[in-house]
């Protein structure tokens, strides 16, 4: 669905990007990786279009009483030659209002996130060579209460496909796919599943997982809990997956999206064990990981 463009932001944006250009000055956040700013800054005459160059591959935007609109470029530190493999993701918070989000390239505005939709934890994605992010406020008689706010992540395609296609948690992995994800993903845990919460309205279920031993982990997901002095975590995957509690240890991968652990691969432990030992007698594992 294609949106109409913004009447009188679209020619403002075209003439702010000749005048500017990608070397102009522009209000960066302290860190590189996420904004904060606020729409009172604007002259209430005018429709003022400001200009955010974020350099992270993951981060947040919190726009306060929204005015007028934000052109925000996220030019990760990789090379310009890799931007063609990225796809970018974004996802509003809970209570996000007062704008709409748009993809812009080439002066076209396609609408990606309308003003007050409400979808709990629903995540867009795109290519990042389809355009950037046009953050237009909507016109509101009072500002006072509104926050336009977001996170992004930046990621090469494969793994955005495989967090985002539906079949992809709920298939079970071959031999070579779980020896892969044992040493590319973000977390590595042996662990079993104490119990299962399925959140109907947002189609997920949290895995409770009680760790047995813990090989990796990109973020402190999986912490020592004071009674028990156990480590902990949970994990999320698609409901349709039909995840039940069970006996036995799993080998869990994944991945994390925006701050939470994703299911990747999740062989019982025993299986890989299997496929761990057979692949080191041919001398094809492609790293190194005491299965043991």
């Amino acid at each position: 669905m294609r949106s109409a463009p913004a009447a009188g932001l679209l020619p403002l944006l075209l003439g702010l990007r000749l005048l500017l250009g990608d070397g102009a000055e522009a209000q960066y956040s302290s860190d590189l990786c996420n904004w904060k700013g606020s729409g009172l800054t604007h002259e209430s005459h005018k429709k003022d279009v400001e200009q955010v160059y974020l350099r992270c591959s993951e981060g947040s935007i919190e726009w306060m009483y929204p005015t007028g609109a934000l052109i925000v470029n996220l030019r990760p530190n990789t090379s310009p030659a890799s931007y063609k493999h990225l796809t970018v993701c974004i996802k509003p918070f809970k209570d996000s209002a007062g704008a709409n989000i748009y993809l812009e390239k080439t002066g076209e505005l396609k609408l990606l996130v309308r003003d007050g939709e409400r979808s709990p934890s629903k995540v867009y994605c795109f290519g990042y060579d389809q355009g950037g992010l046009f953050v237009e406020a909507t016109p509101q008689q009072d500002i006072s209460r509104k926050i336009t706010g977001f996170q992004y992540e930046l990621m090469s395609r494969g793994i955005a496909s495989d967090l985002h296609t539906v079949s992809a948690p709920c298939r079970p992995c071959s031999d070579t796919e779980v020896l892969l994800a044992v040493c590319t993903s973000d977390f590595v845990i042996r662990g079993s599943i104490q119990d299962v919460t399925n959140e109907a309205e947002e189609q997920e279920s949290v895995i409770h997982v009680g760790v047995n031993k813990l090989y990796r982990q990109k973020s402190k997901v999986f912490q020592l809990t004071g009674e028990s002095g156990n480590w902990r975590g949970q994990i999320k995957t698609l409901l349709e997956c039909g995840v039940r509690p069970g006996d036995g240890d799993f080998l869990f991968t994944g991945r994390m999206h925006f701050g939470e652990a994703r299911l990747g691969c999740a062989p019982r432990f025993k299986d890989f064990q299997r496929m761990y030992r057979e692949a080191k007698d041919k001398g094809l594992n492609p790293c190194e990981i005491g299965p043991d």
